[in-house]
């Protein structure tokens, strides 16, 4: 007997229904998927150092050695950093009524005289009651049994939260101690035919990565340190946490420099007042930071890692936000960097075909 060929309608129904399966089962396992992708992640930024340590030492002790650092490094830094930032955050709680009187007696004259608008005034013990009807309204606080479920499910988020927090370096670890063995796995499955071109172009990418990665990184330290010294020098109380916020925002293109000078500004209306001098300062500190990103310490320490120009950087960042928020804003710039190396080979395999050549017309353009 002669087996029947599969009809190919129901040989492409069958395959719809199954990526269709696929991708439902995926979306359902994502709290599962996510710890696994940032350990990839993170193993994949760590692998250089860990394949430099291991040709003096076993690779699972440079992988404890490169764990030991980087542990010792934040605590070092933890302990250096979080006095001062509590008390930068014990100046901020201490700006609340200087805030509510610069709105009672500037913010709402002001309004008052040029909109004629009344606005209502504040007082903080307005502020608490709100907070306690706020409270008592959404939460059921008054009900005993809903508080202790509402604690008891937070108890259970932040558990979980914590697992995850603990299971992304076990899974780091794993991803490190068998990278080079997985790496070539990956490398025996390509079709012979094309292992050679999809190695470039993975080494190419790679490379792209790792220097962007790297010059972002020292951008983004040298930018928080110089938003933060001067802001520092002129004396804005919450100069030092700005300045460093501002530093790890500028990951995404202009987020810094937005979020950074919003903040300045309002924390020097609130400590300055409508001192022009002062709030003159801070508009020069964020320029110069600026002008320092710009022209000094992208074009140094990035260059054209990336290859893309302002634009189409503005672009990409606008387009991430888009499909995938907050995160997709974090992603826009690697993402865009592989995508143009995959592009600019794309392109080139084009100029070589003989349509472009004009050796050949496609159907579609024959007369």
């Amino acid at each position: 007997m002669t087996a029947q060929p599969i009809d190919p309608f129901f040989r492409r129904l069958f395959i719809t229904v199954a990526i269709v399966i696929g991708l439902i089962l995926l979306y359902a396992m994502t709290p599962v998927i996510v710890p696994f992708i940032c350990a990839f992640v993170l193993a994949y930024l760590f692998n250089p150092l860990v394949r430099t340590l291991s040709k003096y030492i076993r690779r699972w002790l440079a992988i404890i050695v490169v764990y030991s650092a980087i542990t010792l490094s934040m605590a070092l830094l933890l302990w250096w950093l979080v006095p001062t930032l509590w008390h930068q955050l014990q100046a901020a709680w201490d700006y609340l009524p200087k805030i509510l009187t610069w709105y009672n007696e500037v913010a709402r004259a002001w309004v008052a005289s040029n909109i004629r608008i009344r606005l209502p005034e504040l007082e903080i013990k307005g502020f608490s009651e709100t907070l306690v009807d706020y409270m008592q309204t959404h939460y059921r606080f008054s009900d005993a049994s809903t508080w202790m479920s509402q604690i008891l499910a937070s108890s259970m988020s932040f558990v979980n939260s914590a697992g995850l927090i603990v299971l992304v370096p076990i899974l780091t670890f794993y991803f490190l101690f068998n990278w080079d063995k997985r790496l070539l796995s990956w490398q025996m499955a390509i079709p012979h035919a094309y292992s050679k071109q999809v190695i470039s172009i993975a080494r190419e990418c790679d490379r792209a990565l790792m220097e962007f990665v790297k010059g972002q990184l020292l951008v983004m330290v040298l930018l928080g340190a110089i938003y933060a010294v001067q802001l520092q020098l002129i004396g804005l109380e919450l100069g030092l946490i700005i300045g460093m916020g501002a530093g790890i925002a500028s990951f995404v293109p202009y987020l810094g420099f937005g979020l950074g000078f919003i903040a300045s500004i309002i924390a020097g209306l609130f400590q300055f007042g409508m001192d022009w001098v002062q709030l003159s300062l801070i508009v020069g500190a964020f320029l110069v930071g600026q002008a320092a990103e710009g022209y000094i310490l992208q074009p140094l320490l990035l260059g054209d890692k990336i290859g893309l120009s302002p634009l189409w950087v503005i672009f990409a960042v606008l387009a991430g936000a888009s499909l995938m928020g907050f995160v997709g804003m974090l992603i826009a710039l690697p993402v865009s960097a592989v995508l143009n190396v995959l592009f600019r080979h794309l392109y080139a395999y084009y100029q070589s075909t003989d349509f472009y050549q004009g050796r050949k017309q496609l159907s579609l353009f024959d007369k």
